[in-house]
């Protein structure tokens, strides 16, 4: 009995290890490559356009060709990750887009290309479902702003990196088919040491010590303790709340404006205030980075301000209201600026309040037991990617019936609102659903 108090104190007493942490910069290093490939034909549009001879209408389908199977397979995606654990779902994922991503290279013509981006979008769907399911299981509640933003935060950094990457591999080599073999290659790679370190629980990690085991669990029967008694057990007996339909459309307001402006930016720099492809990269760059350093700025902040005593409501709303309407204001603002250098401030202004609202990949587990984590993520990724559908051929449209983006960025500065709406009226963030 002594030997056994002696060695629960040494537990007590050990610092609990940080696993939980390399596995969420490991999920920012993946969603980074992820969008890196997913930029990467808007960043080449321009040089495939001009080779396959199509207009903009052509392209916004190219563009959009991606959401479609992505948005198919956001609710299959998060199944897959409840019943067999996100470690499997995320490194098969990355095997498959990197794959559809390389050879993409070897296309001839506008329609086989079209072909790989639907193969990319079916496979790169499971991520964000199996990224929400792991922070779930590993993150506590003062941790998951920041393993959200960590999650999400690989959408800008790889959009910004991809913008770098992409466009200097083109330039360096002096062609994009070869840019597209590297990063799918690279992507390969990178799905072989998910497999390596990710785990479906911290107990099965052999770097967790019991400190930061007992640490996950003693919040996990926190979170066990609020939920609701009787469970319906039925998955579909979420539609019937509100706060579940604000989640889906917030979010997909929230998707329509980044990625419209993650698909048509490059082309709308490049065309209105001509910006070769050295500039057009290097702008990109510095909007979707200002982009990623504010979802970590969003992410510390909730965190911090839930740790002082603030309540979950009181925190997401009012993070997710200012994110809005700066966004908002910001994005008009584009229409009636003319300077190219102004442009791009007030463009990363826009990605930089924008991406607070990564903070919604902590929606699913504030709203659903941990068995229903991943169900929930993929029905709000799959409204998010409804907007990524949609967006890139009406923005398309747009220029080609108007020959202008102002209607366009009229879009976004609309889906700012919605954004508004949804996140601070119409989600209850203080209890979960009984589903």
């Amino acid at each position: 009995m002594a030997k056994t108090a002696v060695a629960d104190n040494a537990v007590a007493d050990a610092a609990p290890t940080k696993v939980r942490w390399k596995i969420f910069l490991m999920m920012l290093f993946l969603i980074s490559i992820n969008y890196i490939d997913r930029a990467s034909l808007s960043v080449a549009m321009p040089l495939i356009a001009k080779e396959f001879d199509i207009g903009p209408a052509t392209q916004g389908l190219l563009l959009s060709s991606f959401f479609w199977t992505y948005a198919l397979m956001q609710i299959p995606g998060g199944m897959l990750a409840d019943r067999y654990g996100p470690r499997v779902v995320i490194a098969s994922a990355t095997l498959g887009w990197g794959f559809f991503q390389a050879i993409a290279a070897l296309c001839t013509g506008w329609v086989p290309l079209f072909l790989t981006r639907l193969g990319l979008g079916a496979a790169e769907a499971p991520i964000y479902p199996a990224g929400g399911k792991l922070n779930g299981i590993w993150m506590t509640q003062n941790e998951r702003g920041r393993g959200a933003t960590l999650l999400d935060g690989g959408a800008p950094l790889g959009a910004a990196l991809g913008a770098i990457l992409i466009s200097g591999l083109i330039a360096l080599l002096g062609s994009w088919r070869l840019a597209f073999v590297i990063a799918g290659v690279g992507t390969v790679i990178a799905g072989y040491f998910a497999w390596s370190y990710i785990r479906n629980h911290p107990r099965e990690h052999p770097g967790v010590n019991e400190a930061e085991a007992r640490y996950i669990e003693a919040s996990h029967a926190q979170d066990s303790a609020r939920e609701p008694a009787v469970l319906s057990g039925r998955a579909l007996d979420f539609f019937k709340y509100r706060s579940v339909w604000g989640m889906f459309f917030g979010w997909m307001c929230f998707n329509a404006l980044f990625y419209g402006l993650l698909t048509w930016m490059p082309n709308y720099l490049s065309k209105v205030h001509g910006f070769d492809i050295k500039q057009m990269g290097g702008a990109v760059f510095i909007m979707f980075f200002s982009g990623f350093v504010g979802e970590m700025v969003g992410g510390w902040i909730a965190d911090k301000w839930k740790a002082a005593g603030a309540s979950q409501s009181k925190v997401l709303r009012t993070l997710f209201g200012i994110s809005s309407i700066i966004a908002t204001l910001s994005i008009y603002s584009v229409s009636r600026i003319t300077d190219p250098v102004t442009v791009v401030v007030m463009l990363s202004v826009t990605l930089f309040f924008l991406r607070w609202c990564g903070l919604f990949w902590c929606v699913p587990s504030i709203l659903g037991t941990r068995d229903r984590v991943g169900f929930l993520g993929g029905t709000m990724n799959l409204g998010g990617n409804v907007a990524g559908i949609g967006v890139p051929i009406v923005v398309g449209l747009i220029v080609q019936a108007t020959g202008s983006y102002f209607l366009a960025l009229m879009l976004f500065a609309g889906a700012g609102a919605g954004l508004f709406i949804c996140s601070t009226l119409l989600i209850d963030y203080s209890k979960k659903l009984p589903v």
